[in-house]
């Protein structure tokens, strides 16, 4: 392998495993550009539950995406997420959002589409791509694949504090759609959630940003 050549680094995940904090910070420390898979059909979800298209039809939706610019900007606090032009990053993480994107993300021609698209953007190299699918459908021949983990009740609790909330109902709330998400993400028929054959595990529960940043870093030189 060429010291000069741009990797591809695919990161997979559940929901709450660290996935997205772990790619920025891994991105940055690299220079390369964090693209973010989920970002990306939040936008369409988002757009999807502005114009009304049913979540539960795929066709529509896939035609809905088809006129659709999606665009990701890197910026000092993350991804710049426009949709046809407009900034909705703080919009796309917002709760019906984020639960109409675990819907539009399981029909087999959306996933079509965003994947070919993702696999425009990252072609080139110099990227780490994060999502559910990317080791095993976007890029099966990423040079570094990742399968970041954690206990459920870790990740609802990081959820918990991403969303701002302590109580005993949010919390049982937030421990209902991580489970109903990661059934949807596991089970669905298309690139459903799983590690890639060939993907290094790394068990998030006990340990800090830095040091899970570290310990990808460290996959990413051994590669």
């Amino acid at each position: 392998m060429s010291a000069s050549r741009r990797l591809i680094i695919a990161i997979d995940g559940p929901a709450g495993s660290g996935k997205s904090t772990i790619a920025a910070r891994l991105a940055k420390k690299l220079g390369y550009v964090n693209l973010e898979s989920g970002a990306m059909y939040r936008a369409l979800a988002l757009k999807a539950l502005e114009q009304r298209v049913p979540l539960d039809d795929g066709e529509a939706l896939r035609k809905l995406a088809e006129d659709t610019v999606i665009e990701l900007e890197p910026s000092g606090e993350g991804n710049r997420v426009l949709l046809d032009g407009q900034d909705v990053s703080q919009r796309i993480r917002e709760a019906d959002v984020t639960a109409a994107a675990s819907q539009v993300s399981l029909h087999s021609p959306v996933r079509q589409l965003m994947v070919a698209r993702q696999r425009a953007l990252g072609k080139d190299g110099g990227v780490v791509m994060e999502g559910r699918d990317i080791g095993t459908a976007v890029f099966p021949n990423a040079d570094v694949k990742v399968f970041l983990d954690a206990d459920a009740n870790i990740r609802a609790e990081r959820r918990l504090r991403q969303n701002g909330s302590s109580s005993n109902e949010g919390r049982e709330q937030v421990q209902a759609e991580l489970a109903a998400r990661d059934e949807r993400d596991r089970t669905r028929s298309a690139s459903p959630l799983v590690a890639a054959a060939d993907a290094v595990h790394v068990d998030t529960t006990h340990k800090s940003i830095d040091e899970v940043v570290a310990e990808v870093g460290q996959i990413v030189i051994s590669r």
